[in-house]
């Protein structure tokens, strides 16, 4: 396997056999993140239903934990949040969420602005609305 593997002790567990991230040479390629909290199945911002569906859910709470779990894996890794050059964002509901995702976008990301890619996605691995794939630098 090409470069070495990161795993965070603070950022949630991954949800399959996948490292948090993957350093080759002076990049680091996270891997998908969403916004659950390490330790617990909970989801900040999303209420389920006794099936285990989405009843409800706050974008801007899953949006702040997002960015919150990237942070935590670059920091840990050694790298730093104005280090990301590449985000790509996948949202579950474009029309109703990305007004909201953007404007706190541009608030976490006021002083460094990596390129971005935003698409629409008909569903994510667990119940969540958000999850961030990202590149960042290392030294």
């Amino acid at each position: 396997m090409t470069g070495q593997r990161i795993d965070s002790d603070k950022a949630p567990e991954p949800v399959g056999l996948y490292p948090h991230a993957r350093r080759v040479g002076n990049l680091l390629f996270l891997s998908g993140v969403g916004p659950r909290k390490r330790g617990s199945k909970a989801i900040p911002g999303v209420e389920l239903d006794e099936d285990g569906n989405i009843a409800a859910y706050d974008i801007e709470a899953q949006c702040r934990s997002v960015f919150e779990n990237v942070r935590l894996i670059l920091e840990e890794a050694g790298s730093h949040w104005d280090k990301l050059v590449d985000v790509t964002v996948f949202l579950t509901d474009m029309e109703k969420d990305f007004p909201a995702y953007n404007r706190l976008y541009a608030e976490y990301f006021r002083t460094n602005q990596p390129c971005r890619t935003t698409v629409e996605v008909s569903r994510l691995p667990t119940p969540i609305a958000i999850e961030l794939k990202c590149i960042a630098t290392i030294e």
